[in-house]
């Protein structure tokens, strides 16, 4: 049966490429058909014929090798469910073909330009109408057959050169006296290059072999979804026809053919390309046993257990810019790329490095008359279309949701699922737990199925032991959601991820300050949590709370935004007023910004009017950091309207301090009428952190108007108070604290206490992870070390530390002092 359907497609794709085919393709729809809507299988065939075309002219041997073996897959299955099919194709040849009677058949392996169809085919020399299917003999069978049946490639080859020298130590140590067997798997995702780079390294060793190439490739005996990955003896009976036993003496038992295939690989050193193999028992049985012999296996995963067995596993990455940009030039127009090197870029990024996807644009390009690359760039800048997009004529077996959909419908029914789910997730990358969380499973039965996606080569491991998935894989993940899971099921995951992350984010902010002012009422739904699992930060060797929620920061991110436009508002701004614990320790401006305007008006569209308050006046300070100082100064005032409306006490006066420090920049004076408001609301309300926090911005204040002594008094009383507090010290506002009590000290004529608090003041905000503080503290100490003519190289070290936090947290003020470190560097030099 195979055999037929390899004759039916080979003859199918020489007739496409002929003036037959006019003639002939009436009579083959009426066969595809069966008895169904001609007119439907006619289009399909010229569809078939059209992308054959496109991929000629594109030079994509890929794509040619695509097309047959579509057509193969077509045929088998009309053979498998009509037994009369056979002979029906059999007198449709014999019609294509009338010569068939005549002339000798031809045994070969079917082929087509850049790929190949390891079905035997029995074709006769002519065709209908003078047509001749050019094929190459091979030679004859016999105990000297040398065969050579690796494909070669039809374009130059682009990179991946490490690999290529990886397989040369690997698979080349071996020589004519050695009894090794080279033995080599690539893997990775689909359309990296892995049938590439093992083609390449075959014709470009070939001398090393001089007995012979051999090649299999296993996704022409399964069917697309059969689990059990393809027909190992059938594999076997192609070897041995290979190394010239005739089809009566190839033994029907598999044992008997595996022994027969060890005798007959003895004493030659033979090349074995075996290309999408998925199972590991795929390869067992094809080692050869020849010294000095090799065996190369490609596959999309579970290869790893070829390891036990000596076998040298190399992954696959895509390609980099450079290489991609080179791949664009060689397959289309080398001109194109020079003359739109910023859409060429463009491509290269929107296809993540991937071969395949670069193929298949070139290929658009190439055959799309007034296609530019910018155009397509603009396309495919769409998640939405991409997929679509990177597909000839956005069908059939030419494009990426093709190529990623070999691999995704041999997954079991529920790794199948999880990939689906995943594809949702908002963020890049994720753990375990939050795989599990998404997929609302336990993480029992969750890591068997991640492991079994990371076998697949659909989702990647990180150094971290955390997920993610390569962009096109996470759009093809998406696409077969859309397709499979109810409408539902999206915002589900969502609500399952965002309260994941809102009961971590939680923990983490209470662990590093418990007696924080917050809004979400979440204490009794923590304790009922932490009475089934135990808090991750309070265990030993737990992760640092920052640490984590910096770690975390995109992600969650992410989750907030997909959150709000799907509308789960009681959960965004929660979780945006327990992640505001990261930025106050780290500034990163953009983010934190970002976080407070989502948890903001997802506050008001839910009305809780006391969350509004607090994220409003929240949000004013990375404003304020970022120079926006009149919407600074719009949220404020909102936020002291619904904090009035709340009727929240420490609210109010948190508010009033948080407008104290914006009076800080314009009126000293109201500032100081600000900080005593909250100073009075706080204690009414019985908070003494928050009153000593406004104590401490009150003595700031004083310091900036002159008041020097009040200021001093004020500051060390704030010290004291928040060192003291109920529920233990506060030391980084503390530390915050001695900052401003060294510069009172300075302006008070006393360098040398100034310089021991600045110093003490710094090693503790450091210690604490309070970043944007530490900075701060720098400054001041490389100011007064200057001023007082202190060390030059003390003075730069600082400047040089606070300098990398204001970058890493996209401070305005990282220019000014790099430009002051240059200066620094300036009057150094010789």
């Amino acid at each position: 049966m195979a055999a037929l359907a390899g004759s039916g497609a080979t003859a199918l794709v020489g007739l496409m490429v002929s003036d037959a085919w006019l003639q002939a393709k009436g009579r083959l729809a009426r066969f595809f058909a069966r008895g169904g809507d001609e007119d439907s299988a006619d289009e399909e065939l010229q569809t078939s014929r059209e992308e054959l075309t496109a991929a000629r002219q594109a030079d994509d041997g890929d794509a040619e090798a695509g097309v047959a073996a579509d057509l193969l897959i077509r045929l088998l299955r009309i053979l498998q469910e009509d037994p009369a099919a056979a002979q029906e194709l059999r007198l449709l040849l014999r019609e294509l073909n009338p010569g068939a009677d005549g002339p000798p058949a031809v045994t070969m392996n079917a082929g087509v330009t850049g790929g190949v169809l390891n079905a035997q085919t029995v074709l006769a020399g002519q065709f209908h109408g003078g047509i001749t299917f050019n094929v190459q003999e091979p030679p004859p069978s016999g105990p000297d057959t040398k065969p050579d049946q690796v494909p070669p490639l039809t374009v130059t080859y682009i990179n991946h050169d490490a690999d290529l020298a990886l397989l040369d130590g690997y698979l080349g140590e071996g020589g004519a006296g050695t009894a090794r067997v080279g033995y080599a798997g690539l893997t990775g995702m689909p359309g990296v290059g892995k049938r590439a780079l093992a083609r390449e390294w075959a014709a470009r060793n070939r001398q090393r072999f001089p007995d012979g190439l051999i090649h299999v490739d296993f996704g022409t005996l399964r069917d697309q979804r059969d689990l059990m990955g393809g027909d190992v003896s059938a594999a076997l009976r192609q070897c041995l026809a290979a190394l010239g036993v005739l089809d009566p003496y190839i033994p029907p038992s598999f044992e008997d053919r595996v022994r027969l295939f060890r005798s007959r690989s003895a004493g030659r050193r033979i090349l074995i390309v075996l290309e999408d193999v998925n199972q590991p028992a795929q390869v067992t049985s094809l080692v050869p046993n020849g010294p000095g012999s090799a065996l190369l296996v490609t596959g999309n995963g579970k290869l790893d257990e070829l390891a036990m067995d000596g076998a040298r596993l190399i992954p696959l990455t895509p390609l980099d810019r450079a290489a991609g940009l080179d791949l664009l030039a060689d397959r289309c127009d080398p001109g194109a790329v020079e003359a739109e090197p910023e859409a060429a870029g463009r491509l290269v990024e929107l296809c993540a490095g991937l071969p395949k996807a670069l193929h298949l644009v070139a290929a658009r390009l190439a055959t799309s008359r007034g296609l530019t690359m910018s155009r397509l760039a603009d396309e495919l800048a769409d998640e939405t279309r991409r997929l679509a997009g990177m597909s000839l004529r956005g069908r059939g077996e030419h494009s990426m949701s093709a190529v990623l959909g070999l691999a995704y419908w041999r997954l079991p029914d529920d790794a199948a699922r999880l990939y689906r789910l995943l594809g949702w997730f908002p963020g890049r990358a994720f753990d375990g737990a939050t795989a599990a969380a998404a997929a609302d499973i336990d993480m029992t039965t969750a890591e068997p199925l991640l492991n079994e996606l990371v076998e697949a080569s659909l989702l990647d491991r990180t150094t971290d032991n955390r997920f993610q998935f390569h962009d096109l894989v996470r759009l093809h993940a998406r696409e077969r959601a859309v397709e499979e899971e109810p409408e539902s099921a999206q915002r589900a995951l969502v609500e399952r991820v965002i309260t994941h992350y809102l009961v971590l984010t939680a923990l983490a902010d209470r662990a590093v300050r418990k007696d924080r002012l917050r809004i979400a009422g979440l204490a009794e739904d923590l304790a009922g949590l932490e009475r089934d699992a135990p808090d991750p930060f309070a265990a030993e060797g737990g992760p640092a709370p920052l640490d984590w929620l910096d770690a975390e920061r995109a992600t969650i991110l992410a989750v907030l935004r997909e959150a709000a436009r799907l509308g789960l508002h009681h959960l965004v701004w929660p979780l945006s007023e327990g992640f505001t614990v990261l930025f106050l320790h780290r500034r990163y401006l953009s983010d934190w910004k970002e976080s407070l305007e989502l948890g903001a008006a997802s506050a008001a569209a839910t009305v809780v009017p006391a969350a509004e308050a607090r994220l409003r006046s929240l949000l004013s300070r990375p404003l304020m950091d970022l120079g926006e100082d009149d919407r600074a100064r719009t949220e404020l005032e909102t936020a002291v309207a619904c904090a009035d409306v709340s009727g929240h006490t420490a609210l109010r006066a948190s508010v009033q301090e948080f407008f104290g420090r914006y009076w800080d920049r314009f009126d000293p004076s109201r500032a100081v009428a600000a900080y005593r408001q909250s100073i009075e609301l706080n204690i009414e309300a019985g908070e003494p952190r928050g009153a000593a926090i406004a104590t401490y911005f009150l003595g700031c204040a004083q310091d900036a108007a002159g008041d020097h002594d009040r200021a001093l008094n004020s500051l060390r009383r704030a010290r004291r108070d928040l060192l003291g507090l109920p529920d233990g010290p506060d030391q980084r506002m503390a530390a915050r604290a001695s900052v401003a009590l060294g510069a009172v000290h300075e302006h008070l004529g006393d360098a040398g206490e100034a310089m021991r608090v600045l110093s003490e003041a710094a090693e503790t905000l450091r210690v604490e992870g309070a970043s944007h503080y530490e900075a701060q503290a720098l400054l001041r100490l490389a100011d007064l070390t200057e001023r007082t003519g202190g060390s030059q190289d003390a003075v730069r070290a600082r400047l040089t530390r606070a300098f990398e936090i204001y970058e890493a947290g996209g401070s305005r003020d990282a220019e000014t002092l790099r430009r002051r470190l240059d200066q620094l560097d300036d009057r150094g030099a010789p």
